[in-house]
Protein backbone atom coordinates (compact mmCIF):
# COMPACT_ATOMS: atom_id res chain seq x y z
CA UNK A 1 0.00 0.00 0.00
CA UNK A 2 1.48 3.58 -1.12
CA UNK A 3 2.46 6.01 1.38
CA UNK A 4 0.84 9.37 1.66
CA UNK A 5 2.80 12.23 3.48
CA UNK A 6 0.51 15.05 4.65
CA UNK A 7 2.31 18.65 6.14
CA UNK A 8 0.67 21.91 6.92
CA UNK A 9 3.28 24.16 5.81
CA UNK A 10 0.81 26.12 4.08
CA UNK A 11 0.54 27.57 7.69
CA UNK A 12 4.02 28.56 8.03
CA UNK A 13 4.93 32.44 7.24
CA UNK A 14 7.92 30.86 5.10
CA UNK A 15 8.20 27.44 3.51
CA UNK A 16 11.17 25.34 5.02
CA UNK A 17 13.62 24.90 2.16
CA UNK A 18 14.42 21.46 3.20
CA UNK A 19 11.04 20.31 2.62
CA UNK A 20 10.96 19.02 -0.45
CA UNK A 21 8.91 19.26 -3.39
CA UNK A 22 6.54 22.46 -3.08
CA UNK A 23 2.97 22.43 -1.81
CA UNK A 24 0.93 23.43 -5.30
CA UNK A 25 -2.96 24.19 -3.86
CA UNK A 26 -6.03 25.98 -4.69
CA UNK A 27 -7.42 28.44 -1.95
CA UNK A 28 -11.45 28.35 -1.90
CA UNK A 29 -13.51 31.16 0.44
CA UNK A 30 -16.48 29.89 2.14
CA UNK A 31 -19.57 31.88 3.54
CA UNK A 32 -18.18 31.54 7.07
CA UNK A 33 -15.95 33.89 9.41
CA UNK A 34 -12.30 33.53 7.39
CA UNK A 35 -9.34 32.67 9.84
CA UNK A 36 -6.64 35.29 10.14
CA UNK A 37 -3.87 33.82 8.36
CA UNK A 38 -6.30 34.26 5.26
CA UNK A 39 -3.49 36.73 3.85
CA UNK A 40 -1.15 33.87 4.23
CA UNK A 41 -2.74 31.05 1.77
CA UNK A 42 -3.93 33.81 -0.63
CA UNK A 43 -0.16 35.14 -0.90
CA UNK A 44 0.58 31.86 -2.19
CA UNK A 45 -2.34 30.17 -3.89
CA UNK A 46 -1.86 29.22 -7.40
CA UNK A 47 -5.48 29.67 -7.90
CA UNK A 48 -8.30 31.62 -5.37
CA UNK A 49 -12.07 30.72 -5.58
CA UNK A 50 -14.97 31.94 -4.19
CA UNK A 51 -17.70 30.16 -3.58
CA UNK A 52 -20.86 31.99 -3.75
CA UNK A 53 -21.35 34.51 -0.32
CA UNK A 54 -17.83 33.88 0.39
CA UNK A 55 -17.28 36.98 -1.79
CA UNK A 56 -18.88 38.78 0.67
CA UNK A 57 -16.50 37.44 3.38
CA UNK A 58 -14.01 38.52 0.97
CA UNK A 59 -14.81 41.70 0.43
CA UNK A 60 -15.77 42.65 3.82
CA UNK A 61 -13.52 41.13 6.11
CA UNK A 62 -9.94 41.24 4.43
CA UNK A 63 -10.11 45.09 4.79
CA UNK A 64 -10.27 45.02 8.27
CA UNK A 65 -7.24 42.50 8.66
CA UNK A 66 -5.24 45.53 7.79
CA UNK A 67 -6.41 48.34 9.29
CA UNK A 68 -3.73 51.09 8.14
CA UNK A 69 -4.85 50.72 4.56
CA UNK A 70 -7.40 52.28 2.34
CA UNK A 71 -10.37 49.52 2.03
CA UNK A 72 -11.02 49.70 -1.82
CA UNK A 73 -6.82 49.56 -2.19
CA UNK A 74 -7.09 46.06 -0.41
CA UNK A 75 -10.05 44.93 -2.27
CA UNK A 76 -8.32 45.47 -5.45
CA UNK A 77 -5.50 43.99 -4.17
CA UNK A 78 -6.97 40.83 -3.37
CA UNK A 79 -9.46 40.01 -6.62
CA UNK A 80 -10.80 36.48 -6.72
CA UNK A 81 -9.87 34.77 -10.08
CA UNK A 82 -13.34 32.37 -10.21
CA UNK A 83 -16.80 33.17 -8.20
CA UNK A 84 -19.35 30.16 -8.71
CA UNK A 85 -22.33 29.38 -6.62
CA UNK A 86 -25.83 29.32 -6.68
CA UNK A 87 -25.53 33.23 -6.59
CA UNK A 88 -28.44 33.37 -3.68
CA UNK A 89 -26.17 34.49 -1.11
CA UNK A 90 -23.90 37.15 -2.71
CA UNK A 91 -24.70 40.58 -2.73
CA UNK A 92 -25.46 42.52 -5.59
CA UNK A 93 -22.38 45.19 -4.95
CA UNK A 94 -20.34 42.99 -4.20
CA UNK A 95 -20.65 40.65 -7.56
CA UNK A 96 -20.28 44.28 -9.63
CA UNK A 97 -17.58 45.63 -8.07
CA UNK A 98 -15.32 41.75 -8.42
CA UNK A 99 -16.99 41.80 -12.26
CA UNK A 100 -15.99 44.90 -12.76
CA UNK A 101 -12.32 43.48 -11.80
CA UNK A 102 -12.53 41.27 -14.43
CA UNK A 103 -12.85 38.15 -11.47
CA UNK A 104 -14.82 34.82 -13.62
CA UNK A 105 -17.95 34.61 -12.70
CA UNK A 106 -19.96 31.24 -13.18
CA UNK A 107 -23.60 31.19 -12.48
CA UNK A 108 -24.38 27.38 -11.13
CA UNK A 109 -28.01 28.30 -10.15
CA UNK A 110 -29.04 25.32 -12.15
CA UNK A 111 -27.73 22.95 -9.76
CA UNK A 112 -29.45 22.50 -6.76
CA UNK A 113 -28.21 19.20 -5.57
CA UNK A 114 -24.85 20.16 -4.29
CA UNK A 115 -23.19 22.87 -2.01
CA UNK A 116 -21.26 26.06 -3.65
CA UNK A 117 -18.46 24.01 -2.19
CA UNK A 118 -18.48 21.29 -4.12
CA UNK A 119 -19.25 22.91 -7.73
CA UNK A 120 -15.84 24.36 -6.79
CA UNK A 121 -13.81 21.38 -5.92
CA UNK A 122 -15.37 20.04 -9.33
CA UNK A 123 -14.19 23.09 -11.60
CA UNK A 124 -10.73 22.78 -9.70
CA UNK A 125 -10.69 19.37 -10.56
CA UNK A 126 -11.33 19.67 -14.47
CA UNK A 127 -8.57 22.06 -14.78
CA UNK A 128 -5.92 20.79 -17.04
CA UNK A 129 -2.61 20.41 -15.51
CA UNK A 130 -2.99 20.14 -11.57
CA UNK A 131 -2.87 16.37 -11.73
CA UNK A 132 0.57 16.65 -9.27
CA UNK A 133 0.08 14.82 -6.47
CA UNK A 134 1.68 17.52 -4.25
CA UNK A 135 -1.56 19.78 -5.24
CA UNK A 136 -4.50 20.44 -2.54
CA UNK A 137 -7.64 22.44 -2.10
CA UNK A 138 -7.37 24.38 0.59
CA UNK A 139 -11.03 25.84 2.52
CA UNK A 140 -11.19 28.53 4.17
CA UNK A 141 -14.46 29.71 5.84
CA UNK A 142 -15.64 25.41 6.29
CA UNK A 143 -16.83 25.56 9.69
CA UNK A 144 -18.45 27.40 12.30
CA UNK A 145 -21.68 28.57 12.14
CA UNK A 146 -24.52 26.32 10.96
CA UNK A 147 -23.68 22.07 11.48
CA UNK A 148 -25.53 21.29 8.16
CA UNK A 149 -23.45 22.99 6.28
CA UNK A 150 -20.39 21.81 7.91
CA UNK A 151 -21.51 18.14 7.49
CA UNK A 152 -21.83 19.07 4.12
CA UNK A 153 -18.49 20.19 3.84
CA UNK A 154 -17.36 17.28 5.24
CA UNK A 155 -19.08 15.58 2.67
CA UNK A 156 -17.06 17.04 -0.27
CA UNK A 157 -14.02 15.65 1.30
CA UNK A 158 -15.60 11.93 1.29
CA UNK A 159 -17.08 12.63 -2.29
CA UNK A 160 -13.98 13.89 -3.43
CA UNK A 161 -11.56 11.62 -1.78
CA UNK A 162 -9.39 11.00 -4.50
CA UNK A 163 -8.78 15.00 -3.90
CA UNK A 164 -6.21 16.52 -0.97
CA UNK A 165 -8.78 18.75 0.18
CA UNK A 166 -8.25 20.35 4.00
CA UNK A 167 -11.32 22.43 5.85
CA UNK A 168 -9.69 25.09 7.79
CA UNK A 169 -10.82 27.68 10.06
CA UNK A 170 -9.14 29.36 12.98
CA UNK A 171 -9.36 26.85 15.25
CA UNK A 172 -8.35 23.73 13.11
CA UNK A 173 -8.32 21.55 10.49
CA UNK A 174 -9.98 18.50 8.97
CA UNK A 175 -8.56 16.18 6.19
CA UNK A 176 -9.28 13.04 4.89
CA UNK A 177 -7.04 9.96 5.50
CA UNK A 178 -8.27 7.50 2.86
CA UNK A 179 -8.10 3.94 3.39
CA UNK A 180 -6.35 3.47 0.30
CA UNK A 181 -3.25 4.75 1.85
CA UNK A 182 -0.84 4.62 4.86
CA UNK A 183 0.24 8.09 6.08
CA UNK A 184 2.45 9.91 7.91
CA UNK A 185 1.69 13.35 8.90
CA UNK A 186 4.48 15.70 9.66
CA UNK A 187 3.35 18.23 12.51
CA UNK A 188 4.20 21.91 12.35
CA UNK A 189 4.43 22.31 15.73
CA UNK A 190 5.25 26.15 15.52
CA UNK A 191 1.54 26.51 14.09
CA UNK A 192 -0.11 23.62 14.93
CA UNK A 193 -0.92 21.08 17.66
CA UNK A 194 -0.85 19.40 20.24
CA UNK A 195 -4.36 18.67 20.49
CA UNK A 196 -5.91 16.47 17.58
CA UNK A 197 -8.44 13.68 16.57
CA UNK A 198 -9.10 10.55 14.41
CA UNK A 199 -12.77 9.52 13.74
CA UNK A 200 -14.01 6.99 11.35
CA UNK A 201 -16.11 8.72 8.53
CA UNK A 202 -18.96 6.49 6.57
CA UNK A 203 -18.26 3.36 7.79
CA UNK A 204 -16.64 2.03 11.49
CA UNK A 205 -12.85 1.78 11.32
CA UNK A 206 -12.42 -2.42 12.26
CA UNK A 207 -8.45 -1.69 12.93
CA UNK A 208 -6.77 1.30 13.02
CA UNK A 209 -2.92 1.86 14.71
CA UNK A 210 -0.89 5.04 14.65
CA UNK A 211 2.48 6.23 16.38
CA UNK A 212 3.01 9.70 17.65
CA UNK A 213 0.57 10.17 19.83
CA UNK A 214 -0.34 10.20 23.53
CA UNK A 215 -2.90 7.58 23.08
CA UNK A 216 -1.67 5.54 20.04
CA UNK A 217 -4.64 2.84 18.43
CA UNK A 218 -2.92 -0.54 18.04
CA UNK A 219 -5.51 -2.42 16.14
CA UNK A 220 -8.39 -0.55 17.44
CA UNK A 221 -11.96 -0.28 16.26
CA UNK A 222 -13.29 2.70 16.09
CA UNK A 223 -16.92 3.61 15.23
CA UNK A 224 -19.94 6.09 16.59
CA UNK A 225 -21.71 5.10 19.57
CA UNK A 226 -18.05 3.09 20.83
CA UNK A 227 -14.61 4.33 20.29
CA UNK A 228 -13.70 7.13 18.70
CA UNK A 229 -10.44 9.48 19.20
CA UNK A 230 -10.61 12.61 19.80
CA UNK A 231 -8.84 14.98 22.35
CA UNK A 232 -5.80 12.80 21.75
CA UNK A 233 -2.17 14.99 21.61
CA UNK A 234 0.68 14.62 19.51
CA UNK A 235 3.55 13.70 20.58
CA UNK A 236 6.35 13.69 18.02
CA UNK A 237 7.16 15.53 14.64
CA UNK A 238 5.34 12.46 12.90
CA UNK A 239 1.95 10.51 13.53
CA UNK A 240 1.63 7.53 11.07
CA UNK A 241 -1.97 6.38 10.43
CA UNK A 242 -2.92 2.67 9.25
CA UNK A 243 -6.87 1.74 8.84
CA UNK A 244 -8.71 0.08 7.06
CA UNK A 245 -11.77 2.61 6.87
CA UNK A 246 -11.56 5.95 6.06
CA UNK A 247 -11.02 7.88 8.83
CA UNK A 248 -10.97 12.15 9.46
CA UNK A 249 -7.81 14.10 10.65
CA UNK A 250 -8.12 17.02 12.24
CA UNK A 251 -5.76 18.55 14.85
CA UNK A 252 -5.52 22.56 16.23
CA UNK A 253 -4.75 25.31 14.83
CA UNK A 254 -2.57 27.83 17.19
CA UNK A 255 -3.46 31.84 17.57
CA UNK A 256 -1.22 33.79 16.04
Amino acid sequence: MDLMIHSSTFLLPQFPADNGPSLLYALVLLNQPLPKFTPLLWNNARLRVCADGGANRLFDELPKLFPDDEASAIRKRYKPDLIKGDMDSIRAEVLEFYTNLGTKIIDASHDQDTTDLHKCVAYIRDLPNLDDQNFCVLVAGALGGRFDHEVGNINVLCFFSTIRIILLSDDCLIQLLPSSHHHEIHIQSSVEGPHCGLIPIGTPSKSTTTTGLQWDLTDTEMRFGGLISTSNIVKGEIVTVRSESDLLWTISIKKA
